[in-house]
């Protein structure tokens, strides 16, 4: 484990299971998350960490580098590229796997379907989205469902998407400063969110050394799908001077 090696801190995100969770929505902007990183990195007594993030924890960790690359020592990001090569590579194709993030906009009639049927919709979306069957034990599905159920929970993970996307991902084409530390992207190309083609030519905006690995039997949730490999090329990355 990583965690025989380094000091490892894996924080629930605001809004998350018993993270605080802030009743307006603009305090789900990435900026704002991107503070919340830096203050804990500050809070363990370090001037710089690895940072490593997976979907939206991907999309604050390309934020940090580009906005606060001080505070990175190397950056690793999973599924989800920077937000300038996603608008870059936008395509009808993906415009249609991310109908979701479109229909979370919408008040409290997301929070409602979503948390029906002791949240059936949420726990078979994490079944379904994985390349291979049983990913997620029914173990893992009940500790998902204790965090949905904290007060607030729902509409804060969902805050998320109203706070961002049509801001950020859906507008007009982003400029933004180029990556200067090295980075690590790993990527499983069985994701039906996250499409092949959105994460071409992310190293066209790094200025540093760039690593790239593709997992081609394994969907969105890498870590969990292909743990081994994940762990194992973070490993290396990390030891790399």
């Amino acid at each position: 484990a990583l965690s025989d090696e380094y000091t490892v801190v894996a924080p629930d995100m605001r809004g998350y299971n018993l993270s605080d969770k802030p009743t307006n929505i603009a305090d789900y902007q990435v900026y704002k998350l991107v503070d919340d990183v830096c203050g804990l990195i500050r809070h363990f007594g370090r001037e710089q960490a690895a940072v490593v993030g997976h979907d939206w924890g991907a999309s604050v960790a390309w934020a940090i580098a580009q906005k606060h690359p001080e505070y990175v020592w190397k950056l690793c990001a999973l599924q989800v590229p920077p937000i300038s090569i996603w608008q870059k590579n936008q395509t009808f194709k993906q415009f249609l796997a991310s109908w979701y993030m479109f229909f979370f906009q919408i008040p409290r009639l997301p929070e409602w379907l979503l948390s029906r049927n002791d949240f059936a919709i949420l726990a078979e979306g994490l079944k379904n989205s994985t390349a291979e069957q049983d990913v997620f034990s029914n173990e893992n599905i009940a500790e998902y469902k204790k965090s949905w159920s904290e007060p607030r929970a729902l509409t804060s993970a969902l805050n998320y998407y109203r706070a961002n996307i049509l801001k950020r991902l859906f507008s007009k084409q982003s400029t933004e400063e180029k990556i200067k530390v090295p980075t690590l992207f790993i990527y499983g190309e069985k994701d039906t969110a996250v499409l092949p083609e959105s994460v071409q030519g992310i190293g066209e905006v790094i200025d540093a050394p760039y690593q790239e690995i593709r997992i081609p039997d394994a969907g969105h949730w890498v870590q969990q799908e292909a743990a081994e490999i994940v762990t194992d090329s973070l490993r290396e990355f990390l030891a790399e001077v």
